[in-house]
């Protein structure tokens, strides 16, 4: 799987981790990517790799959730 946002394409980036000694190393920041199941365009759902900021900004939209109906009492 690519660590990569299938709306944004928001991928992998690089920095330092940097110590207190002010050493530098080479580090990943890697996007918070969740497996979430999308309506598309043309009414099917699927499953994408999407970053939380597309979640939240409302650039996808997810199905609606099944109302199941209460079970009588025997």
């Amino acid at each position: 799987m690519a660590r990569v946002c299938e709306i944004c394409g928001k991928g992998k980036s690089t920095g330092n981790r940097v110590s207190h000694a002010n050493n530098r190393t080479k580090r990943n920041f890697l996007p918070n990517l969740q497996r979430t199941k999308v309506v598309l365009d043309n009414g099917s759902t699927r499953k994408l790799n999407i970053c939380t900021r597309c979640i939240r900004s409302g650039k996808i939209q997810k199905p609606s959730k099944r109302i199941l109906s209460p079970v009588a009492p025997h």
